[in-house]
């Protein structure tokens, strides 16, 4: 495998070198040149990364460059003669000039080249492609959301056809290029509400495109291995009322329903927005674990409810050309719960059985304000974010336990959970140059988590009787960071470097309490840390069709809360799983190389990655020693590790009425950990019996996916995707492959304001989670959800406005400004 890689890497440097080669040219060059500014004509904003192509009488390339952040270009050295020049840029209609660069003519200034979005209707709320695209930019790869992937009924689902991401279709946990350490981002924010709850909360209507940032600058908080996800939403400022309204209705076993509603009022300083969004759902899930050696067989049942709505309230006030205050208000109210029963039957024909009930709910608040002022020079600026997240849950667990084999009381459990997250950002740009920009910014993050245990029976004291107990966990943490960020310009070449510094503080206090003795026990912990972490980025556009990108970063992953929590993630007759308090963040540093190729029909984009690990966050598989059939999960840190892998991606239209977006990815990690086995069977074994392990697991897993978009007529089109996961290898899994089909249509009517969709995924009802264990017992797991689903979905804009309002001003100059549901 690493041979494989070491093969790609040399390809793409070849093809690099080939490129470069083959657009040096032998003509003399005079002095000719021209520059301009390439402006969005709907929004008049400045438009970057549009490609400016010169070609000569002939049509041949003669030269070309892309415009800057603030849309100016300048292209020098131009040869004498009859040139063309064409602005171009994806979704927007070429503007082609025709000019002759002469001994007295040889600089032309061709002022603002005004783009205009193709087979675009400006007076429709929201202007949503057909199909997605994939945009390969400096620092992140786009997927922009068509019509295609917004009929997917909840962001978790339109997930399962973005590139390099995968969801666990039970847990709703999200992994990028096969690593859970991503942080979800919605419009540049991140919130406080359980990523899998978020993502099942919004309808994928609302989303306007997703964002991989899997390298991100200094100017991005460094948390997260694998990079981040941005979800940004659509949000509408065109002049007067505006709205938008969409349902969807799934089932298989249970019935699942989500619908939003957007509204927009523009009108002179100020934009008003208002949204509403639910999901109203019951899941059903079931499996069994055969432990083969025991002669233990283990049948879940489990049904997940869950009822969400999400209000969100904001208003952006443009004070003048130089300032404007945005202020918004979010709130989010769940109620759910779980019922579960495992049945254990063991090979002496006993059983034992277990009915887990449980009820919850949980309250998350937002409150955020924005100021941006802009200086006299184009392009410098000054912001300032606060944003302030609050989140309580309460949740109420009853566990019991019946059966021949059962020794167990049954016990209940209370858990109260707060939780507060503030965030102040102060960002500086400078446009030093025309080609140059400097980037600074100050950021204080603190967060602070508390939860209380209450349980009549869980724990088990030293002679191993079930006790009553209390327990406190309080988890504070506090960073204060600076960036800079420097950015120049070379030709063909963009060059952008990025430093920042981090001071970290971590306290943690977790208290036990055993209710019948009055005994508590005490075990407080902090870690104190000064990290920097650079950054750097280089693209090369050889052509209009060939660019090159490389970037480097260095990356933490901090524990989890769930990770450090001593209290139980999750308890089964046969398992459970504990947080370690003093398990140490993990360090990434991250290399990547991308080639993007335009094509005539679409365009290619293929790229390499290598990830150095240090102090590792691994999966620790533990014996219990009150009793030997159960496992105990916990995390710890091992030695340094190293992971890579290689992504293609694609969008091509093959035909007029056939596109697609096709996607391939492999990863290869060397994974290493501790496990504990029994050398003796277990109705004999004594604690002398249990060998503690070295683990070591080379792992490699890909991925592959297709969409088919197939356009009828003007209003109907057919859809058809396609997903293949391969075997892949865990510290406590041999998972084995899987893949799907999901078929698709929609229809749009009432003059392209409508339209109703209809989707049937897994239609050959192939996807489930199969694996084979053998640490520290032989096992065989398979579980199955509720994945042959049929959905129906109605999607209404209305409202309209002949021009759209000034944007919101972004942290991050490569974001766009959501006012969606979040």
């Amino acid at each position: 495998m690493k041979k494989l890689i070491t093969l790609c890497v040399l390809v793409l440097l070849t093809v690099q070198h080939t490129f470069a080669n083959n657009f040096n040219t032998n003509n003399e060059l005079v002095d000719g040149s021209i520059s301009g500014k390439v402006i969005d004509e709907v929004l008049n904003e400045p438009l970057p990364y549009v490609n400016i192509i010169i070609k000569n009488e002939k049509g041949e390339i003669v030269t070309g460059s892309i415009t800057q952040e603030d849309g100016t270009f300048e292209i020098t050295k131009i040869p004498e003669g009859k040139i063309t020049v064409t602005a171009q840029y994806i979704g927007y209609k070429a503007i082609v000039k025709e000019l002759n660069i002469t001994p007295k003519n040889r600089k032309f200034d061709l002022g603002e080249l005004r783009l205009v979005e193709e087979a675009a209707s400006l007076d429709e709320v929201t202007i949503i492609a057909e199909t997605s695209t994939i945009q390969q930019k400096v620092d992140r790869k786009v997927i922009n959301v068509g019509k295609d992937l917004a009929a997917s009924g909840t962001a978790s689902e339109l997930m399962v056809g973005i590139p390099s991401v995968s969801v666990d279709a039970q847990t709703g946990d999200i992994s990028l290029r096969g690593n859970q350490n991503v942080r979800v981002m919605v419009d540049g924010k991140l919130s406080n509400i359980p990523t899998a709850q978020l993502l099942k909360q919004i309808p994928s209507t609302a989303i306007k495109s997703v964002e991989l940032i899997t390298n991100p600058s200094a100017k991005y908080d460094p948390d997260g291995m694998s990079g981040i996800i941005n979800i940004v939403l659509h949000k509408n400022t065109m002049v007067g009322f505006n709205g938008n309204l969409s349902t969807n209705f799934s089932y298989e076993m249970e019935p699942k329903f989500n619908s939003s509603l957007n509204m927009n009022y523009r009108n002179g300083k100020f934009n008003f927005y208002g949204n509403y969004s639910n999901n109203i759902s019951r899941n059903a899930n079931y499996g069994s674990i055969d432990r083969i050696e025991q002669n233990t067989l283990q049948l879940i049942d489990v049904l997940d409810k869950r009822k969400s709505n999400v209000f969100k309230v904001g208003v952006d006030f443009y004070m003048d050309d130089k300032n404007t205050i945005s202020v918004f208000t979010s709130k989010n109210i769940f109620d759910g719960g779980t019922d579960a029963m495992t049945n254990i039957f063991y090979g002496d024909d006993t059983f034992q059985n277990q009915l887990i009930t449980n009820i919850g709910d949980n309250n998350s608040d937002q409150y955020n304000f924005n100021y941006v002022h802009k200086f006299d020079k184009e392009g410098q600026n000054l912001e300032l974010e606060v944003d302030y997240n609050t989140y309580e849950s309460d949740s109420d667990t009853n566990n019991l336990f019946s059966g021949s084999a059962n020794n167990r009381p049954n016990f209940f459990e209370l858990t109260n959970t707060e939780r507060d997250n503030t965030s102040i950002n102060l960002d500086y740009v400078d446009p030093l140059t025309e080609t140059s920009k400097l980037e600074f910014g100050l950021q204080a993050r603190l967060f602070n988590n508390v939860i209380n245990y209450e349980s009549d029976g869980r724990s088990q004291n030293t002679d191993g009787d079930y006790i009553p107990s209390l327990t406190y966990f309080d988890y504070s943490r506090d960073i204060y960071s600076a960036y800079a960020n420097y950015s120049k310009q070379l030709d063909k070449w963009n060059i952008q470097l990025g430093l920042r510094a981090e001071s970290v503080n971590v306290e943690t206090l977790a208290r036990e309490t055993d209710l019948t003795t009055n005994a508590v026990t005490q075990i407080p912990f902090d870690n104190d840390y000064f990290q920097v972490y650079p950054s750097a980025f280089v693209t090369y556009n050889a052509s209009e069709k060939n660019s090159f990108q490389f970037s480097y970063s260095r990356r933490i992953d901090r524990p989890g809360v769930s990770q450090i929590n001593p209290l139980p993630e999750f308890n089964t007759p046969l398992i459970s799983k504990f947080g370690n308090q003093d398990l140490l963040p993990q360090f990434t540093n991250s290399f990547e190389t991308n080639y993007t190729r335009n094509l005539e029909k679409g365009s290619i984009t293929a790229g390499v990655f290598y990830r150095r690990i240090n102090d590792e966050i691994s999966t620790v598989v533990l014996i219990d020693r009150a009793d030997f059939n159960r496992l105990i999960l916990t995390d710890d840190n091992f030695d340094n590790t190293s992971s890579y892998g290689v992504e293609i991606s694609s969008n091509y239209r093959p035909t007029k009425w056939w596109s697609l977006n096709a996607s391939f990815d492999l990863y290869s990690q060397t994974q290493k950990s501790i496990s504990e086995r029994l050398t003796a069977p277990v109705e004999t074994a004594t604690e002398a019996d249990i060998v503690l392990e070295s683990v070591s697991v080379d792992n490699v897993a890909y991925n592959f996916r297709v969409f088919n978009n197939f356009k009828v007529s003007k209003s109907l089109t057919f859809t058809a995707f396609g997903f293949y996961r391969g075997t892949n290898e865990s510290i406590q899994f041999d998972v084995k492959a899987m893949t799907f089909v999901n078929l698709g249509m929609r229809y749009t009517f009432l003059d392209d304001k409508a339209t109703f969709s209809f989707n049937y995924n897994d239609v050959f009802n192939t996807m489930k989670f199969a694996a084979d264990a053998y640490r520290p017992f032989r096992q065989n797991v398979e579980f199955n959800w509720e994945s042959n689903i049929w959905s129906v979905g109605l999607n209404y804009r209305f409202g309209g406005g002949k021009y759209r309002a000034k944007a919101r001003k972004q942290r991050d100059d490569n974001e766009t400004e959501g006012g969606g549901i979040f």
